[in-house]
């Protein structure tokens, strides 16, 4: 069974039998291509590769490079896009137990590249709902995301993103970014056991600052840090938009700090 099935997404349909589309038993990745170059495409695989060893399924580190070079060639344009690659254990009958043995499927898409937020900052909001994240799936970038299909379609029209807080009012990530905070002179990102999803921009970011001589802390980010004169500017990450500051969120406004600017350009980070 070794071996990936592979779909192309402009050439052929998903199986009804997958699993993937019946119970979410898969992983996703969204890349950002500039041209016909992939950012951060080395932490992108490893977590995909990782995660699909937490998973139990099976994926060929090679075939995967391979694929994923053939889709750069194959969905390759002069300005930026956005490559998906959404895996799945492949099909396996009805239920949720997985069978003995699976083929896993790989999803390759092209998608627009998404229109960037402004830079000089974006207004976000505060969940409604905690986000509860199982410790046997932290950190996974699964295909179960009703909780950030929940919060999105109740973000008001002017947010750009939908924060989530743990049960204890402790700030965790966007329903598509990851969090970052300048406090005091030094970055701090909520420790990553409590995410939902371990964001490459965010690893790589904590690595840039590093290297730079920062100080980068992971610790429980209450929300009452923000009121606080410490506070000196909140950053939503991911690898498509790389870094923007929050200027608003909820009902408190927050100082726009450009220092992340001028010590690493998310964007231009190594791969």
């Amino acid at each position: 069974m070794a071996g990936l099935d592979v779909i192309w997404a402009d050439r052929q349909d998903l199986p009804a039998s997958d699993r993937g589309l019946a119970y979410g038993d898969g992983l996703f990745e969204t890349i950002r291509v500039e041209g016909d170059q992939p950012l951060l495409l080395r932490r992108h695989l490893e977590r995909l590769v990782a995660g699909a060893r937490r998973l139990a399924i099976p994926l060929p580190p090679d075939q995967l490079q391979q694929l994923v070079g053939e889709a750069l060639e194959h969905y390759g344009r002069p300005s930026a896009w956005v490559l998906k690659l959404v895996l799945t254990r492949g099909s396996g009958g009805r239920g949720y137990r997985p069978p003995a043995q699976s083929r896993a499927r790989l999803v390759l898409s092209c998608h627009a590249m998404p229109p960037l937020p402004a830079p000089g900052g974006v207004t976000a909001t505060v969940a409604s709902t905690p986000l509860v994240v199982s410790p046997e799936l932290s950190g996974l970038k699964s295909l179960n995301r009703l909780e950030q299909v929940m919060a999105s379609q109740h973000l008001p029209a002017e947010a750009y993103e939908a924060v989530f807080t743990d049960a204890g009012g402790r700030l965790l990530e966007g329903t598509r970014t990851n969090l970052l905070l300048r406090f005091d002179g030094q970055w701090w990102q909520p420790p990553a056991e409590g995410v939902a999803v371990a964001g490459v921009m965010a690893a790589a970011l904590a690595d840039g600052l590093t290297a730079a001589g920062e100080r980068v802390r992971q610790r429980p980010l209450p929300l009452s840090l923000l009121s606080r004169p410490e506070c000196e500017g909140l950053y939503l990450t991911n690898s498509v938009i790389g870094a923007v500051p929050v200027r608003r969120l909820g009902c408190l406004h927050l100082p726009i700090d450009n220092t992340l600017a001028t010590i690493c350009d998310p964007l231009k980070l190594p791969k």
